[in-house]
């Protein structure tokens, strides 16, 4: 496994509180719950040790799933990932919703004659998440001098047709507002991606109408997977994967 360098963060929503205040909150009604429950059983009252034993055991398990995909499950997954494109050193590629660079910088260490575009409009959806921290983490990732970032909305891409190799996506497309905007993306997607290019989408919703999308703009190979148990937001939130490759021309 390769050392990371950088600093990640945690993913989630942090526009209304902090990670460090949500983190405190759900300590503070985890140790609620388990003190309701001690003390029922305490008094020999299983019944009402019942409902809150109960909802502090489904909170752990969700906090545990949520701890290992954000800070080692996602890694390992997009590792194997962007191992399975057998990358020849020399590609273009873009990431869309970049963040704060995780996947940005993984795809760049396999390209070291080659480049990776950061695109983001760097809203919360991670701790900490600015433009500024991710060059800092390409920086501290030793990939800084082929890493460039744009604030840009990913439904019109600035680019011109056919400009990348590769387009990845981590935990992004989901984030826009109706299902207009997310097929702008799959279309902007389509149009940036050379012949023989390929995309690599993960995401917790709408993956199915990706693989859909994908296949009626022309995009062959496409298909859709569960990315298994590391990448799983929660027990019942699991991440699925789209692929698919822009056709070569004769």
């Amino acid at each position: 496994m390769i050392r990371r360098r950088g600093h990640y963060g945690l993913d989630g929503s942090f526009e209304l509180a902090s990670a460090p205040l949500q983190v405190a909150f759900w300590t503070a009604v985890m140790a609620g719950l388990a003190g309701f429950t001690a003390r029922g059983l305490v008094r020999r009252r299983p019944l009402q040790a019942l409902l809150p034993g109960l909802a502090l055991t489904g909170l752990s398990g969700t906090a545990a799933f949520y701890l290992q995909f954000s800070l080692a499950g996602k890694f390992a997954v997009w590792e194997r990932l962007l191992d399975e494109l057998d990358l020849k050193g020399d590609e273009r590629i873009l990431d869309l919703g970049c963040g704060r660079g995780a996947v940005l910088c993984a795809a760049a260490r396999r390209v070291p004659q080659g480049h990776a575009a950061g695109v983001d409009i760097w809203r919360l959806d991670q701790s900490g998440n600015s433009a500024a921290e991710t060059l800092r983490n390409a920086g501290r990732e030793g990939v800084a001098g082929r890493v460039w970032l744009l604030t840009a909305d990913m439904t019109h891409l600035p680019f011109p047709d056919a400009s990348f190799d590769v387009v990845v996506s981590s935990l992004a497309v989901h984030n826009l507002p109706g299902d207009k905007a997310r097929r702008a993306v799959l279309e902007e997607v389509a149009r940036v991606l050379r012949p023989g290019g390929r995309a690599v989408l993960a995401d917790l919703f709408f993956t199915g109408r990706y693989a859909r999308r994908l296949q009626a703009l022309g995009l062959a190979d496409v298909h859709r997977r569960n990315a298994g148990w590391r990448m799983w937001f929660g027990p019942f939130l699991p991440t699925h994967i789209v692929s698919a490759r822009r056709p070569s021309t004769r």
